[in-house]
């Protein structure tokens, strides 16, 4: 098993906080800012991975096809 640097270590833990209090936060806040701020991050979240898929695919395809050589 690998030890982390201290500095990976605390990025993970800071980013487990912050995840947690938003949380928290978002269970007393008000039902309609809680739904409108949650639509928008699924969206955004769909769209980056959307995002994501199409530019992998898009690495993938060979653009210059007309290079192949067939032998009769």
């Amino acid at each position: 098993m690998v030890k982390r640097s201290r500095r990976q270590r605390m990025i993970r833990a800071l980013t487990a906080l912050m995840l947690g209090g938003s949380t928290l936060q978002l269970s007393s806040c008000d039902p309609v800012v809680r739904d409108t701020l949650l639509t928008g991050l699924e969206a955004t979240t769909s769209t980056l991975a959307q995002t994501f898929v199409t530019a992998f695919f898009a690495s993938l395809v060979d653009e210059d096809v007309n290079s192949l050589t067939t032998t009769p």
